[in-house]
């Protein structure tokens, strides 16, 4: 005959998060194991990019409060948050911005000489 298995903890649903393996003890006998759930780890905060953070352990959310900070993140801006690839794209689209603002007040500047030596003509 069949050895019957119970839970061994109060949650008594076979849901995701119960998830449990049979396994035979060297006395014969038949036992619970409980599955924890494979950790998915950090991604990118990018709405756009979800990529996995390079560097950053995959673990289930409590274990990342035992980790040091350095442990959970990485040494550049937006470390741990973002990937190296859309913190390299918001910089260097920083960047631009800021170059277009200093062409557009150069040009004006250009226009106005322009407008004054038209006037003095």
């Amino acid at each position: 005959m069949v050895q019957r298995l119970t839970y061994r903890r109060r949650h008594s649903y076979a849901t995701k998060s119960n998830r449990t393996r049979v396994l035979k003890t060297p006395g014969g006998k038949l036992a619970l194991h409980y599955h924890t759930k494979r950790p998915a780890g950090p991604k990118c905060g990018e709405p756009s990019c979800g990529l996995r953070l390079a560097g950053v352990p995959r673990l289930r959310p409590r274990a990342y409060h035992t980790l040091s900070k350095g442990s959970k993140n990485v040494q550049r801006a937006y470390g741990g948050v973002l990937c190296s690839n859309c913190v390299r794209t918001r910089i260097v689209r920083a960047f631009l911005v800021e170059e277009q603002k200093i062409v557009k007040k150069v040009l004006k500047i250009q226009m106005d000489k322009e407008g004054a030596k038209e006037e003095t003509k």
